[in-house]
């Protein structure tokens, strides 16, 4: 690579990182190509002269954000780091470290998905990543039971590690983050042991639990 090539990549990887950084506190619609030159110590001109418009831009900060190897990558640091098999408390505690940073910016995403078909890559890249990382993280819970019992209690630990959980108990209900993640290893400990010790639905605990008419 030549100084010139060198220099010109250096400079789309620092409007790329500017980009991140205004996305992770606001939507795309919601910053201009103002405040990401600004952001970037540079200039529009230069932002468009090295990405030609705003959709282009935007296009590559995604996947910048969605390359596991980036530092950018949206789940830093690293994603969800590995914790001993089977510790709900670990698990439940890591995932909560993770979306303390960027939950809110993965509820954002989610919310523009529809408008933005960009931010698809990136968010199918975060669900395949969780449902990888859980699959290793409870593989001992997971392989006390097969067939349909098995795959209803990895949907049960998909919603109850979602991010939308985490926002219902942090941002709507406003609890503190240790009672937040008491509700959640409640709620994987309950099904893990439901599914484990028999072969019950999510669904079907629900209905026993509730009071009778």
């Amino acid at each position: 690579m030549t100084a010139r090539s060198a220099k010109a990549a250096a400079l789309r990887d620092r409007i790329c990182a500017a980009t991140i950084r205004l996305y992770r506190d606001a939507a795309l619609d919601e910053f201009t190509l103002d405040d990401v030159a600004r952001n970037a110590q540079t200039t529009v001109q230069t932002v468009l002269r090295a990405f030609k418009s705003k959709d282009n831009l935007i296009f590559a900060a995604l996947e910048l954000m969605a390359d596991k190897d980036s530092p950018h990558f949206a789940g830093q640091p690293g994603g969800f780091r590995r914790t001993p098999p089977g510790d709900v408390a670990a698990a439940v505690a890591e995932i909560y470290s993770a979306y303390e940073v960027i939950g809110d910016m993965v509820i954002r995403n989610l919310g523009d998905e529809q408008r933005n078909p960009a931010l698809k890559p990136l968010l199918d890249r975060g669900r395949n990543h969780h449902r990888e990382w859980l699959r290793s993280v409870f593989e001992p819970r997971l392989k006390k039971t097969s067939g349909a019992a098995r795959e209803r209690l990895f949907n049960c630990l998909i919603a109850a590690t979602d991010v939308y959980i985490w926002k219902v108990l942090r941002r709507d209900m406003g609890l503190r983050r240790p009672a937040a993640e008491a509700v959640v290893r409640q709620l994987v400990t309950s099904v893990t042991m439901e599914q484990s010790n028999g072969t019950v639905s999510l669904a079907e605990l629900v209905r026993r639990r509730q009071p009778a008419a």
